[in-house]
């Protein structure tokens, strides 16, 4: 058989995959027959109600500075589990470590390549992931002995990624075990001790995503299953321990999928989008179950992107970082804003770039373009939501 005819071939071949794949979300569709929200306003609930005291920010934290205003920007932070620090990146050529009681900095380490996008704790603490534009994973051990300039050396580098690391996170209760994202549409989960990849999750399988992947998010309640956004709209489910396919891709959104994270259950996830929606998905059922979006005056270019997502510990409550400014907090359920954190005292005045919950729940770190990190604490009986 000649090379043309083998083309033809494939291209029928995807024609009918892709005319198949149409045939099955219509049938989907037709057994989805209500939304969350619809659902629970039929069963009479109401939204959760929040006054002006009930979220306030009691932190600012200040200390990424250069030369440039553009290249302060926080990117990324992360909480320890014990929730009294948190890593911030931007790209002055810093990652910094704060105690998020004091707000002081412990730890100002300097790299090597500045221009990191993404950061990550340990689970016990001790060490700090960072990535970025050199296609790189760099571990810092935050109890190494500093070298003669003051600085905190590299304890390992994970190279392998063709493309830019736009994510890393470590799989809960494991520290020699870190899952990143790439330009080069893949995910890899690394040793961290050895610095060897154990599993590449894209790429020349044919159903791995099909442009750069942005985002990743493990199940805490299964630590083998991770889900990744990226630019092909989609997210996708992977099980560690079957890296040849996803286990299944979602669709739904109309932009890049920037950000992803695991609903507090392990059964769903939510997503954020360039197309400026939310979306909540059923993991087993692959069903969208709710969307979150605003109405949006003006042109379709300056609508505003979803950056970055969290979850409450109940569920309940939706955060939604966004390029705007805006900082919305979506009652999940019935998929109304109930607060935005950006009409506040003390808010932020740039693009909400990165957002985490601390791991009990009593506080939310926000990172932004203007260089900032606030800390905004749940008043009263709002801290167990």
């Amino acid at each position: 058989m000649s090379v043309a005819e083998l083309k033809e071939r494939h291209i029928a071949a995807t024609a009918t995959v892709n005319s198949l794949r149409e045939r099955l979300k219509q049938r989907q569709q037709l057994l989805v027959d209500t939304d969350m929200a619809a659902y629970g306003r039929s069963q009479g609930r109401s939204a959760i109600s929040f006054g002006s005291t009930d979220l306030v920010c009691c932190r600012t934290l200040q200390g990424h500075t250069g030369k440039f205003q553009d290249i302060c920007q926080v990117y990324s932070l992360d909480w320890t589990p014990e929730r009294n620090r948190i890593v911030s990146a931007s790209q002055d050529g810093r990652l910094i470590v704060w105690n998020a009681l004091t707000s002081q900095k412990t730890h100002a380490i300097k790299l090597q390549c500045p221009w990191v996008v993404t950061c990550a704790f340990a689970p016990n603490g001790q060490s700090v992931a960072c990535g970025g534009l050199n296609s790189a994973c760099s571990i810092f051990n935050l109890n190494s002995q500093v070298d003669r300039d003051g600085n905190i050396p590299v304890s390992q580098i994970l190279t392998g990624h063709k493309g830019y690391v736009y994510s890393c996170q470590y799989v809960p209760d494991q520290e020699t075990r870190l899952i990143t994202s790439s330009g080069d549409q893949t995910c890899i989960l690394w040793d961290v001790t050895t610095g060897q990849r154990i599993s590449v999750f894209g790429g020349e399988f044919p159903s791995g995503h099909t442009a750069d992947v942005l985002s990743v998010s493990i199940n805490s309640s299964n630590s083998n299953m991770f889900v990744s956004g990226s630019c092909d709209t989609t997210a996708r489910l992977w099980d560690t321990r079957i890296a040849s396919r996803a286990v299944r891709t979602y669709h739904g959104h109309q932009g890049d999928v920037n950000t992803v994270k695991f609903f507090p259950d392990g059964q769903r996830f939510g997503t954020g989008s360039n197309d400026s929606t939310c979306r909540l998905y059923d993991m087993r059922t692959g069903h969208q179950l709710q969307v979150y979006s605003q109405q949006h005056d003006g042109d379709d270019n300056d609508i505003p992107t979803v950056t970055s997502i969290a979850f409450s510990i109940s569920g309940r409550l939706l955060f939604a970082g966004y390029s705007s400014g805006a900082c919305y907090v979506w009652d999940t359920l019935l998929a109304e804003v109930v607060l935005n954190l950006g009409e506040l005292q003390n808010s932020h005045e740039g693009c909400i770039s990165c957002l985490d919950l601390s791991s009990d729940g009593s506080a939310l770190c926000t990172g932004s373009w203007d260089k900032k990190l606030k800390i905004w604490a749940f008043g009263g009986q709002r801290r167990v939501i």
